[in-house]
């Protein structure tokens, strides 16, 4: 479907409509409610987009690099067993 824009509105809104086109989305102006222009990214700038959308990406999956330990034992218990006992029992026992 894509997005309608009136060219009054687009005036306004170019940057956007312009990153929204790089995003492979279709962009389509309109003059007095008829479909008149269409906005499409260049293949090198789609390109770019993607490329820099993908490095972004990759910063923020490695943002967290180096906080988690790699041995830890994550099956090992908790609580020892005398621990674990001793939550089970009532008061009175």
């Amino acid at each position: 479907m894509g997005i309608h824009v009136n060219i009054g509105e687009a005036k306004n809104r170019l940057s956007e409509l312009i990153a929204a086109s790089l995003r492979g989305e279709e962009v389509i102006l309109s003059k007095a409610g008829k479909p008149v222009a269409r906005i499409l990214a260049l293949d090198e700038a789609k390109a770019d987009a993607k490329a820099e959308r993908a490095a972004k990406w990759d910063a923020y999956i490695g943002s967290g690099k180096g906080t988690v330990d790699p041995d830890f034992d994550w099956f090992a218990p908790t609580f020892s067993d005398d621990e674990i006992e001793s939550f089970t029992k009532f008061p009175d026992e």
